[in-house]
């Protein structure tokens, strides 16, 4: 991923925070004749143990269904690329305060983005499969009012829905990110992007703009 300097981020829990807020990944995979996208929800897990203290960067957690021909056609000597998207947003040349200086503005687009990469491996076992789904369901559920778990649903019915599904996950090797949000613009364009995303209900994006001021 192309990132200038003044756009790179870097640090593994900004990225992770990133990834818990927006589990929706675009998981890129080679089959050895072509890239294939999947988009799927994906929770990361911190490395724990013996794992943490030899300095692994903590996993990706997710399922497939069986159907889905990803768990037999994918080259599993080849990385993964996860790609989480988070805030994006439209910038308009009109919301620079520079504009009626010289005219010399452009339009362009603000994003932040996390990237995840690592081998990814299979799991068949019901009882992984089982715990991941709870997992992921639980940090989902964590905002209603009344948290739905997957042990609402019949026994029965859920033992034959998950049955269904492939265990995947990913060994993160590498994290890569960027925060494009405006750090090349001066103070007054950049207070000018923020009055602009908030009239445009940008305003998740206007957030990311201050905190990097």
């Amino acid at each position: 991923m192309y990132s200038p300097a003044h756009f790179e981020e870097s640090r593994v829990e900004v990225l992770q925070d990133l990834v818990r807020a927006h589990p929706l990944a675009t998981l890129v995979t080679w089959t050895g004749d072509a890239l294939v996208a999947n988009l799927l929800p994906l929770l990361f897990r911190p490395a724990e143990g013996a794992d943490a203290s030899e300095g692994r960067q903590g996993s990706l957690v997710g399922h497939i269904a069986r159907a889905n021909p990803l768990w037999k056609t994918t080259d599993f000597s080849v990385p993964v690329l996860a790609v989480f998207q988070g805030p994006a947003h439209y910038i308009s040349p009109n919301w620079y305060p520079s504009k009626a200086h010289n005219g010399k503005v452009v339009p362009t687009w603000n994003y932040v983005v996390a990237q995840a990469r690592g081998c990814l491996r299979l799991h068949q076992d019901p009882a992984w499969i089982r715990a991941q789904v709870a997992q992921l369901t639980a940090q989902q559920e964590a905002t209603q009012t009344q948290p739905w778990s997957v042990g609402d649903a019949p026994p029965a019915y859920t033992d034959a829905l998950l049955g269904a599904l492939v265990g995947i996950e990913i060994p993160i090797d590498q994290w890569t990110g960027k925060w494009k949000v405006s750090q090349n613009q001066s103070a007054e364009n950049r207070a000018g992007v923020v009055q602009g995303l908030v009239a445009a209900s940008g305003t998740a994006m206007a957030r990311c703009v201050q905190e990097r001021e």
